[in-house]
């Protein structure tokens, strides 16, 4: 994944695997090398800046990559079934969630729609440890830093998917599965590995 984001960033994609030959090779299963749970935003196409191909990735969205019973349930189906040996949780700058999560710590902002506040409400933990460590003014939304953020929800959801699943901790354990918790520079193209968990076991 490394090498296909690098060439996304250089600006040489080699567009792998998504041929006629591919489509019909993977008509009867799948067996990607990753799972990817990242941020349904648009700018974040997956197999586009790993430069990666049909079949090769099982992707996971959600607005501000949140934890939820599905995404878990997805995550184990991808470890238990489709055997898995890496799981990526990619965040990125000037997300829109975790945007939103900042803006709701000022009191007087506006009311979300509900279903909108359930869904960033995972991400206020990591807006108030900000906060109280940086000492940002959670009235002004705006001296709290977006970036560091998205790096604490980042590191949160990465604890969340071992906390919420066994099967994945026990697969992690065995030394069958890593964890890699990176963030994706809009402008730059690039994936940056922010925290990992297992790494060493699947690369020995």
């Amino acid at each position: 994944m490394e090498r296909g984001n690098e060439r996304f960033i250089s600006g040489a994609p080699q567009h792998p695997r998504q041929n006629v030959e591919r489509r019909h090779e993977l008509a009867s299963g799948q067996r990607p090398r990753a799972a990817l749970f990242g941020c349904s935003d648009s700018r974040l196409a997956a197999e586009i800046i790993f430069d990666k191909g049909l079949g090769d990735l099982f992707v996971i969205r959600n607005a501000g990559q949140v934890i939820s019973e599905s995404v878990i349930g997805s995550l184990e189906y991808a470890v238990a079934v489709l055997e898995v040996p890496l799981i990526v949780v990619l965040g990125h700058d000037e997300c829109g969630a975790v945007r939103a999560a900042i803006d709701s710590a000022n009191m007087d902002s506006a009311p979300l729609p509900p279903h909108i506040w359930r869904l960033i409400a995972p991400i206020v933990p990591a807006v108030r440890r900000v906060v109280q460590t940086t000492g940002a003014d959670k009235a002004n939304p705006d001296t709290i830093d977006a970036e560091h953020v998205g790096r604490e929800h980042l590191r949160d959801t990465v604890k969340e998917i071992l906390h919420s699943s066994e099967l994945i901790t026990d697969a992690i354990a065995s030394g069958r599965l890593a964890i890699v918790g990176a963030n994706y520079q809009l402008g730059e193209g690039k994936a940056v590995a922010d925290i990992a968990v297992g790494l060493e076991l699947v690369a020995s």
